[in-house]
C-alpha cells in the first residue's frame, strides 16, 4: 500500500506539484484537431493539469492555447473574438497572438507602450495524426514529440472519452492485467473457448504468473500462463511515461494501438484511444467491446466526452443480465472499467489497499512514476523519455513461447514499433478480442 504522502504526491497534477511539474516535461495530447475546425472558429474551453485554457485555432490554422482570464481585468477569453491571428477579448478589446504577447491595446492612447509589457500565459501547440498536443513545461527550446507508432501511421483512428476520477487510478486499470478474466470474461468458461485458442489458454488459468521489468519508456510486464505441452502464452504489456499505457490484449507484433489517461485535473481524466482500430463494435458474449458512446460536447469545463452510461444511471446496468449471461450485467467493455475505477472515488485512499503479486506492474509502475517526480524535483533529473523520443516506439500484445523461452529477449522484435510480420494471424484469439 501507498503512504497517504505517496498517494498525494502521485495523485495531484496541478501547477508547482511534484507529479504536475513532472508531466509538464512532456508534450500533452490537449484536443481532437476536429474540435477545432474551423480558422477563426469558436474557441474551446478546456481543463488541462489543472488549468483552465483556452484553445482556439487562427486565421493561417495554427492552433493556440491561454490562460482562460484576460490579463486586464479578468473576463474570459472564452468569449473573444478570433480575428485576424489572434484573441481579442471582449471587456476591453485588447488582443493576444499564440504565443500569449499582446499585439494591440485599444483603450490605452495610441503612442503608449504598455501593451508590449503584457503578457498572457500561453503554451505552444502542434498537431499530428489528429491530435492536437500542447507543451505546457519550462523549457524555450522543445522537447520532440513521442514516436508513438500509434499516432504517425495514416490508417490511425482516435477513440476519446471521460473518465470522473482521477488519472493514476484509471490507468491503474490498463496496466492490470489480472481483472481481465474476471471483469470483462468472467460470465465465460474455457470450454466456451476453441481448443488451442489464446482465449482458452487465458480462461484455463485465470491466475497467470507475472513478471516485470523496467524500461527506458517506463515499464513493461509479462503475464504467463500453459498453453500446449512445452509453451507459455504470455501476455506483454507497457506502461510509458507519464500517462501511456499500451494493453495486452490482441497478437504482439500485429497491434498498433496506445492510450494516454490525460489529467484534466484530479478528479476529471480524458482517456485517448489512438491507432489502428477494428471497425465497427465486436461481441464478447453478450457485452460489446468498441467506443464508448458519449454524450453531445457541451461548452462548460467538462463537457467534453461524457459518457451516456454513467454512475448516475449505474452505467445502464442489466441485473438480468448479470445473473444469466454476463458477470457484471453492463454491457461494455470499456464501460465495466468506467464502473469499476469510478466506483473508488474521485481519488481512492490506496492507503486502504492490500495488494497481492498481481498487482506487481502497479506496485513498479508507482514507484517509478514517484521516484521520477522526487529525481526532477530533487536533483533535477530529466524524466525518462523526454529527450528520446524513440522509446516510445514500442508494442503490446500477446504471443505464445517455448516454456523454456526468455520472454523478454524472445518478444524483442515483435514489441519493435514499425516492423512487419506478415506470418501473424489473429485467428489464434479465438473470436475473444480482449484476450
Amino acid at each position: 500500500m501507498l503512504s497517504r504522502e505517496d498517494n498525494e504526491l502521485l495523485c495531484r497534477v496541478g501547477p508547482g506539484t511534484p507529479m504536475g511539474t513532472l508531466m509538464r516535461q512532456y508534450w500533452v495530447p490537449a484536443a481532437l484537431s476536429s474540435e477545432l475546425p474551423q480558422r477563426e472558429g469558436a474557441p474551446l474551453r478546456m481543463r488541462l493539469l489543472g488549468e483552465n485554457l483556452i484553445a482556439f485555432r487562427t486565421t493561417s490554422g495554427t492552433v493556440g492555447l491561454i490562460q482562460n482570464h484576460c490579463p486586464h481585468r479578468g473576463t474570459s477569453l472564452f468569449y473573444g473574438r478570433n480575428e485576424d491571428e489572434g484573441l481579442r477579448c471582449i471587456y476591453h478589446g485588447w488582443k493576444f497572438d499564440v504565443t500569449g504577447r499582446c499585439v494591440d491595446m485599444p483603450s490605452e492612447p495610441a503612442e503608449s507602450d504598455f501593451k508590449h509589457k503584457v503578457r498572457a500565459t500561453a503554451y505552444p501547440c502542434v498537431e499530428r495524426g489528429g491530435l492536437v498536443w500542447a507543451y505546457l513545461g519550462p523549457r524555450p527550446a522543445l522537447p520532440p514529440l513521442p514516436e508513438l507508432e500509434a499516432n504517425m501511421v495514416p490508417e490511425g483512428g482516435i477513440q476519446i472519452f471521460q473518465r470522473e476520477c482521477n488519472w493514476m487510478q484509471a490507468l491503474e486499470g490498463d496496466i492490470d492485467t489480472g481483472h481481465t478474466v474476471f471483469l470483462h470474461l468472467g460470465g465465460m468458461q474455457a470450454d466456451d473457448a476453441p481448443a488451442g485458442s489464446w482465449a482458452r489458454y487465458a480462461l484455463s488459468r485465470r491466475a497467470p504468473k507475472y513478471e516485470v521489468v523496467d524500461t527506458d519508456s517506463g515499464v513493461m510486464y509479462g503475464a504467463c500462463r500453459p498453453a500446449e505441452p512445452g509453451t507459455n502464452y504470455w501476455r506483454v504489456a507497457n506502461f510509458l511515461f507519464p500517462f501511456w499505457a499500451m494493453v495486452p490484449t490482441g497478437v504482439l507484433g500485429l497491434e498498433v494501438r496506445a492510450r494516454c489517461w490525460v489529467p484534466m485535473d484530479d478528479e476529471h481524466t480524458l482517456a485517448i484511444t489512438i491507432g489502428r482500430t477494428p471497425r465497427g463494435t465486436a461481441k464478447v458474449g453478450r457485452q460489446t467491446v468498441g467506443p464508448v458512446e458519449t454524450l453531445p460536447n457541451t461548452t462548460d469545463w467538462y463537457g467534453r466526452f461524457r459518457a451516456v452510461a454513467n454512475a448516475d444511471n449505474d452505467y445502464l446496468i442489466d441485473r438480468e443480465l448479470q445473473k444469466t449471461a454476463s458477470f457484471t450485467g453492463i454491457g461494455s467493455i470499456f464501460l465495466q472499467d468506467q464502473a469499476a475505477t469510478e466506483s473508488m472515488g474521485a481519488i481512492y485512499d490506496r492507503t486502504q489497499e492490500r495488494l497481492g503479486t498481481s498487482d506487481m506492474m502497479v506496485i513498479r509502475t508507482r514507484k517509478r512514476l514517484i521516484d521520477a517526480a522526487r529525481a526532477l524535483r530533487d536533483r533535477g533529473e530529466v524524466p525518462p523519455g523526454v529527450d528520446n523520443p524513440e522509446v516510445y516506439a514500442v508494442r503490446s500484445g500477446g504471443v505464445v513461447l517455448p516454456s523454456t523461452a526468455n520472454w523478454v529477449e524472445a518478444t524483442a522484435e515483435l514489441r519493435r514499433g514499425w516492423a512487419k510480420h506478415l506470418d501473424l494471424t489473429r485467428d489464434v484469439l479465438g473470436g475473444v478480442p480482449a484476450v
